[in-house]
């Protein structure tokens, strides 16, 4: 099979084609066939050489896709050859075919574009388990979402608005933050021209964001504790401010705020397997009715992966960057 290999740590360039044999799956694991695979920020670390993948994934990027399934192990129930899915990886999307166990796989509903559902497990699986398992947003409560207008925001926007809650995102245009309203938000701030935190006090007649999605780390963690309400809760689930974030302690405990490290693809099996019952549970009826669906930016071809993640890296898209395998 086709795969996308990192040939050095380094900039998009390294990226090539190659081949690896087809992958066979184990007794629990379903194949599939890929028809897409999402990009995500931790392929661009593991190219750069600063995310390795776990023990036992494939040494090419790729943590979802969507496609169809070809082959399933002796010990699976539920799935069966031609089923439409997608799924949550720990490595290894980019390419024509993938095995993962049969716990991490979601079908694809009728509505969702098969090769747009590549762009959905990733999202929908960090936004639940942090915002709404972790940060336990309920309806009624403020949600700040830091770059709305990214896949993650995105997902984020649309089920906070969907289950209830008041969403105010960050964005890095005036265009962006016009984007992330279309998407749903209540409010959008440009960043580099308005303070966000001051924009939250206005938002909330000066309460504070319930729950915070952090995707930036560094100098934002201080600045989430200002714009957060008593009792609130921060989540940080990427660092693209490599600078040591600071927290005033004193702040953080007269709130009687929370603030919560989190990641996805090295917990334990078990745990990324609950966190996809969940999605199915809560998420995929709202997907099925279209009330939440997949925010696409533009789709590349499996031999442009470079182009692909240069895109990315641009910060210019809006919503989710694919490669298209099949």
């Amino acid at each position: 099979m086709r795969v996308v290999l990192v040939s050095q740590p380094g900039d998009a360039d390294v990226l090539e084609l190659g081949n690896r044999p087809d992958p066979v799956p184990a007794e629990h694991d379903v194949r599939i066939r890929v028809a897409a695979a999402g990009l995500n920020g931790a392929d661009l670390s593991q190219r750069r050489g600063f995310y390795p993948p776990p023990a036992g994934a494939p040494e090419w990027p790729g943590l979802e896709v969507s496609g169809t399934i070809d082959a399933v192990g002796t010990a699976v129930n539920g799935w069966r050859p031609g089923d439409r899915v997608c799924a949550l990886l720990p490595g290894g999307g980019y390419a024509e075919l993938v095995t993962v166990d049969a716990g991490l796989v979601l079908p694809i509903p009728e509505t969702v574009d098969l090769v747009e559902a590549a762009g959905l497990p990733e999202v929908a699986a960090t936004v639940w388990s942090n915002v709404f398992d972790l940060g336990r947003l309920t309806a009624g409560e403020a949600l700040l979402v830091h770059g709305g207008s990214s896949g993650i925001g995105t997902m984020a926007i649309q089920l906070g608005r969907a289950l209830g809650a008041n969403v105010i995102a960050t964005a890095g245009s005036d265009d962006k933050a016009s984007f992330c309203r279309e998407v749903g938000a209540h409010a959008a701030v440009n960043y580099r021209e308005q303070d966000f935190v001051e924009a939250v006090r206005a938002f909330t007649d000066g309460r504070g964001a319930d729950v915070v999605l952090d995707i930036v780390g560094g100098a934002y963690i201080a600045r989430d504790l200002e714009a957060l309400a008593t009792g609130g809760r921060i989540l940080s689930i990427a660092v693209r401010d490599r600078e040591p974030a600071t927290v005033d302690m004193g702040l953080l405990m007269r709130k009687r705020a929370s603030l919560y490290g989190t990641t996805l693809r090295a917990r334990p099996l078990a745990e990324r397997v609950g966190i996809i019952a969940a999605v199915r549970e809560h998420v995929w009826p709202l997907l099925a009715e279209g009330r939440v669906r997949p925010v696409i930016d533009s789709v590349f071809p499996l031999e442009d992966a470079s182009a692909a993640h240069r895109r990315m890296e641009s910060s210019a898209h809006r919503g989710k960057i694919l490669l298209r395998v099949g």
